[in-house]
């Protein structure tokens, strides 16, 4: 036996990275990813960081009572993982502004080009999230306000 078929690739070290499990460490997460005031986003897998083609994830962190700018994630679908804190997610529902409260171990959705931005209103305590998206890299685009779709 030997090779590669439908099921079992080509572990022999001659195929692309594509081919390896990867490891990131939590002390390797990149801050060089795209930011929105009042947040920060920490690429851990990422198309630079692992070759992945479909998927970003990382880590957003909420200081102390601050709230992030508007924003939306384009293309992306965004599923999100409350770590630690109680960090509050804005969006405008096309008839008003609706807050969702969340506390650890909670998850949120966040639907392509939604805009909506998060807020930390514990006034000690930092929030942090595990984000996962539907592309290979953040996409961020920044908002002057928060509107409707």
């Amino acid at each position: 036996m030997g090779g590669s078929d439908a099921f079992h690739p080509d572990l022999s070290g001659t195929e692309p990275v594509r081919n390896r499990v990867r490891h990131v460490k939590a002390a390797d997460l990149d801050a060089g990813t795209s930011q929105t005031g009042g947040m920060r986003r920490f690429a851990a897998l990422s198309g630079n960081s692992v070759g992945s083609e479909k998927l970003w994830m990382g880590e957003t962190h909420v200081g102390p009572g601050v709230a992030s700018a508007n924003h939306h994630h384009g293309d992306s679908e965004t599923a999100i993982f409350v770590l630690s804190g109680h960090p509050e997610f804005v969006f405008h529902d096309g008839v008003q502004e609706v807050r969702i409260s969340t506390e650890p171990g909670d998850y949120v959705f966040v639907p392509p080009h939604l805009p909506h931005r998060e807020e930390n209103p514990d006034p000690d305590e930092p929030a942090v999230v595990v984000i996962a998206r539907s592309t290979q890299e953040a996409i961020i685009v920044n908002l002057d306000r928060l509107y409707p779709l």
